[in-house]
């Protein structure tokens, strides 16, 4: 799945890097910086989206960036995209976060855009 999701970012222009300093996913694009925590298959989505958000927060900057903001990319199932989307938006938008989902084929969808 990170895999995929990197190839779609290196698809849009992005130049990747993927395990870096415990990130999945290191992008880069026009001055911009994008920190991308890829959450597979799993029996509790719920706790493993908030362990990502966590993940994310703690690999931010610690002064405020502009040029930086974060992607979560959870596989995209109902229970997952769910556990995805239950974060309220002003968090979202405070976190300059983006949700994505990515399907068995590898194909992406933006579930909620701030990247």
């Amino acid at each position: 799945m990170a895999r995929d999701f990197a190839g779609w970012l290196s698809s849009q222009g992005w130049m990747v890097r993927t395990e870096v300093d415990f990130v999945d996913i290191v992008a880069e694009k026009d001055g911009r910086r994008l920190y991308v925590e890829v959450k597979g298959a799993t029996a509790a989505p719920g706790l493993d989206v908030d362990t990502a958000i966590g993940q994310l927060v703690r690999r931010m900057p610690s002064e405020p960036d502009q040029s930086v903001s974060c992607a979560l990319v959870v596989r995209d199932q109902p229970r997952s995209v769910e556990a995805a989307v239950r974060a309220p938006q002003w968090i979202l938008d405070l976190l300059r976060m983006a949700l994505y989902a990515v399907d068995e084929d590898g194909d992406v969808r933006e579930l909620v855009g701030r990247a």
